[in-house]
C-alpha cells in the first residue's frame, strides 16, 4: 500500500521537478553568462528568478483570489442573517449558504488557491535543492553536473547556498542568514495578512466565521512558516522570503487602487481622489444621476386647431 501512494507522489512530482527545474537551469544559464556559473549569488538570483516566473504565473489566480476574498465580505451581513435564519438547522444552513455563495459568485476556497498551488511547487524545489546538496542527485533538467554545483555553491564564497538553520555545515554564518530569512519569511507572511485584514476588510465582516478564518490564518501561518523554516536551506527560504514580498507588494497595489466597498482604504482612496481633484467613483455615478434627471424633456407638441374655414375646405374635399 506505501509502495501505491509512494508511486504516485513519484507521478505527481516528476512533472513539477522538471518544471521548476527548466527554469531555474534556464536562469542559471542565462546568468552563467555574466558571472560564476559555480557562485552561490549565480544560484540565488537562479531562485529570486524563479519565483518570479511562477508569480508572474500566478497572477490570474490571485485575480480571482481578490474578487472572491471580496464578494466573501460583501455578503457577511446575508450569512449572519442566513445564521440567524436557519441557525438551528444546520443542514438547512449549510444548503442555503451554498446557494448564496453561488449566486454572488463567490468560492470560498478560492483565498487559498495560490498558497495551494504553490506548495507542490514548494515542495519540489525543497526536494530538488535538498538532495542535489546531500546526494548530488538530478531531478529533471538539473543534471547531476549542475545538482553537484549547487550543492557546493556558496554566497560570498563563506556560506552554503544549500546549509539550514539546523545543518549550518560548520559555519556559523549560516545560521545568522537562516535566521534572517525565516524572520523575514515570518514577518512578511504576517503584515500580508494583517494588511488585508486592516484595511481592505468592511467593519460588518470583521465579526464571523470568515472573519475568525482570516484572524486564524494571521497568526497560525506565520508560527507554521517560523518552525517549518528552521529545516529549510537557503535557497528555499530565498524563493518563499522573494514569493512573500511579492504577494505582499502585490496585494499593496490592488487595495491601494481598487479597495473593497466601505473599507479604510476605501476611504482613503476616496480622500487622494478629492484631493486630486477627482470624484470618487461612487460620486461620480451619483452626480451622472442627477444630471440625467435634471436633463431637459422634450416637449410635446400639441396638435393645431384648425379654423372653422380650413374645416369647411375639408369637409367639400
Amino acid at each position: 500500500m506505501l509502495d501505491f501512494f509512494g508511486d504516485i507522489g513519484h507521478a505527481i512530482m516528476v512533472p513539477l521537478y522538471y518544471a521548476v527545474s527548466f527554469v531555474l537551469v534556464g536562469f542559471h544559464s542565462l546568468l552563467s553568462q555574466v558571472m560564476d556559473p559555480a557562485g552561490g549569488l549565480t544560484w540565488v538570483l537562479s531562485i529570486v528568478g524563479l519565483t518570479l516566473t511562477i508569480r508572474a504565473a500566478l497572477i490570474p489566480l490571485f485575480v480571482k483570489q481578490i474578487k472572491s476574498s471580496r464578494n466573501m465580505q460583501l455578503i457577511q451581513p446575508k450569512v449572519r442573517e442566513l445564521q440567524k435564519k436557519y441557525g438551528h438547522d444546520r443542514e438547512k444552513l449549510a444548503q442555503e449558504t451554498m446557494a448564496l455563495y453561488k449566486d454572488s459568485g463567490t468560492n470560498p476556497f478560492a483565498s487559498c488557491l495560490p498558497i495551494l498551488l504553490q506548495m507542490p511547487i514548494f515542495l519540489a524545489l525543497f526536494r530538488m535543492l535538498d538532495q542535489a546538496s546531500k546526494k548530488g542527485k538530478a531531478h529533471g533538467f538539473l543534471d547531476e553536473k549542475l545538482a553537484q554545483q549547487f550543492g557546493d555553491s556558496k554566497l560570498f564564497d563563506l556560506i552554503p547556498v544549500s546549509g539550514t538553520f539546523l545543518n549550518t555545515k560548520g559555519v556559523t554564518e549560516v545560521m545568522i542568514v537562516a535566521a534572517v530569512l525565516v524572520l523575514a519569511m515570518t514577518a512578511t507572511t504576517f503584515l500580508t495578512q494583517r494588511q488585508l485584514m486592516s484595511k481592505n476588510m468592511p467593519a460588518d465582516a470583521l465579526s464571523g466565521p470568515y472573519a475568525q478564518q482570516q484572524k486564524m490564518l494571521l497568526y497560525v501561518l506565520p508560527v507554521v512558516f517560523a518552525v517549518g523554516g528552521i529545516a529549510f536551506p537557503i535557497g528555499v527560504l530565498v524563493y518563499w522570503t522573494v514569493s512573500n514580498l511579492w504577494t505582499m507588494c502585490q496585494q499593496f497595489y490592488v487595495i491601494r487602487n481598487n479597495p473593497a466597498p466601505g473599507t479604510p482604504a476605501a476611504t482613503a482612496k476616496e480622500e487622494r481622489d478629492r484631493a486630486k481633484g477627482k470624484l470618487p467613483a461612487g460620486e461620480v455615478a451619483a452626480a451622472q444621476a442627477v444630471v440625467v434627471d435634471e436633463a431637459p424633456q422634450p416637449k410635446r407638441q400639441q396638435p393645431q386647431r384648425q379654423t372653422k374655414a380650413q374645416r369647411q375646405k375639408k369637409k367639400k374635399r
